[in-house]
């Protein structure tokens, strides 16, 4: 796996083409420190997260608050700066997660659940947008194999599917189709069994060592690095193992466009730009711009390329 350097992350220039369509603190803060806040509003107040950090690599990070205002959640808006605008007011505690489907123990996590269940660790992953354009973000989360091997799945169990929050009063791209990008919530994704448990595949609850903020998929979501980010899906409320392959969002509504593997390849192009190379979000101003090559599963590939040897990947893109 090649390991990016600060070169590697460099300036921003704003990248919309998709749309046409539609550190670490290291801080320990306990419960009786702040008597007078839910859990929700510690971690959203002083931001700590209990986590074993990643080991030091040459790995630099894209800037923070690019990470958290510039990105894709079209439940609040098509525009990159509206989820960070708009997701302020979505009420994270309480929440749920149900897991269940093809699984003899199913279960439910609530909010302090997904900070609590399993130990959580950083994970320093590229992140790439089917837009072509990429940053470096350190996660903190769990392997979804974890939660998958708490459910004890079944032998029909083929795929994993995802659905996001559908609150229409809160998300507001879900109330108007047109703010929304004209997409059918509640938002689905889904992996087969083999890409969940592959350890790369992390649930994430946190960046730069705090909770996630809203507009970054509060307060659970999936990532996966090797996939472009449509994939990663946010605000996870329901997890559900499946013998049959579900039809996910993106897939349903342009599915000449968005396939159900979306692995980040450099040699299969979408239909209206080239993926053979990426634009990096950095420091730099929206005229400041530089381009690396696209990397096979997005760096990942001797991690993940055994899941698809005997996979057309032009056919199942």
């Amino acid at each position: 796996m090649k390991k990016l350097t600060e070169n590697d992350v460099t300036p921003e220039e704003i990248f919309y083409q998709r749309r046409k369509i539609i550190q670490a603190m290291g801080l320990s803060v306990a419960a009786s420190a702040l008597p007078n806040l839910s859990f929700a509003e510690q971690k959203t107040s002083l931001a700590a997260l209990n986590f074993t950090k990643a080991q030091p690599s040459d790995l630099i990070l894209t800037p923070e608050n690019k990470v958290t205002g510039y990105n894709n959640f079209y439940e609040f808006g098509v525009d990159k700066g509206s989820p960070a605008q708009y997701a302020k007011s979505l009420k994270v505690d309480p929440w749920k997660v149900e897991i269940g489907g093809e699984v003899e123990n199913p279960y439910t996590l609530g909010y302090e659940d997904l900070f609590t269940t399993f130990p959580l660790e950083e994970r320093i992953y590229r992140f790439r947008c089917v837009e072509a354009w990429s940053m470096v973000v350190p996660w903190i989360g769990f392997e979804l194999s974890k939660l998958i091997a708490k459910a004890k799945p079944t032998s029909k169990a083929k795929y994993v599917v995802f659905h996001t929050l559908y609150d229409p009063e809160q998300m507001p791209g879900q109330k108007n189709r047109l703010f929304g990008g004209g997409i059918d919530y509640p938002y689905t994704e889904g992996l087969t069994i083999a890409e969940a448990m592959n350890p790369l595949t992390l649930m994430s609850v946190g960046l730069y060592g705090k909770a996630l903020p809203n507009q970054n998929g509060a307060p659970i979501r999936l990532v996966v690095p090797w996939k472009y980010g449509f994939k990663s899906i946010k605000s996870i409320v329901k997890i559900t193992l499946s013998e049959k392959r579900p039809r996910t969002t993106w897939e349903s509504l342009a599915p000449n466009e968005y396939g159900f593997y979306a692995n980040v390849n450099p040699h299969v192009d979408h239909p209206r730009w080239s993926q053979a190379s990426e634009r990096v979000i950095g420091g730099g101003g929206l005229l400041s711009v530089k381009r690396q090559p696209t990397l096979m599963f997005n760096g990942y590939e001797n991690e993940v390329a055994h899941l698809y040897k005997d996979l057309d990947l032009k056919v199942n893109f």
